[in-house]
């Protein structure tokens, strides 16, 4: 009997050890793992002009990026003395991307076929208002610049002289 209790402790004892056992991750499956984890459709740091950039709350963030944004392409509009014949109020949809160093890249601007008839050199004004814009601090995800991209909706209204 007491060989009998003996062995069972000593089998008990060498399957317990696997209860100790820790299951080993690679450095693969804890970096895919971790990357799940990760909401890639927002950042932590949106892009920012210099008088935004002491802003810590997002929605002041983007809400200062895009102001900023619209103010200087307002003016750049505003610089080429554009007159209106007919009265327009409609919406022109900027798409741009700002890469990982700042740089705010134009990908396409929806102009609705009225106001390209009002203005057609329109789109080549928005595209030299970005051209000149200041520096861009790029948008930022755990501590890393990443790119983004936007659209941003300007509305032109204009009254007929």
């Amino acid at each position: 009997m007491k060989k009998g209790l003996l062995f069972f402790l000593f089998f008990v004892g060498l399957n317990s050890c696997s209860l100790f056992e820790t299951d080993k991750i690679t450095t693969e499956t804890f970096y895919e793992e971790e990357l799940k984890t990760i909401d890639w459709k927002d950042v932590d740091r949106y892009p920012a002009f210099s008088n935004c950039e002491n802003l810590s709350e997002k929605r002041a963030q983007i809400s200062c990026f895009e102001n900023t944004l619209s103010e200087y392409l307002r003016q750049t509009f505003g610089n080429h003395n554009a007159i209106a014949i007919r009265d327009l109020n409609d919406t022109v949809h900027l798409a741009f991307s700002i890469n990982n160093i700042g740089k705010l890249e134009v990908l396409s601007i929806k102009i609705d076929s009225i106001v390209k008839l009002e203005f057609p050199l329109l789109e080549s004004w928005f595209r030299e208002g970005i051209d000149t814009l200041q520096s861009i601090a790029p948008a930022y995800k755990r501590g890393i610049p990443v790119a983004t991209q936007f659209t941003l909706p300007i509305v032109i209204t204009t009254k007929s002289l």
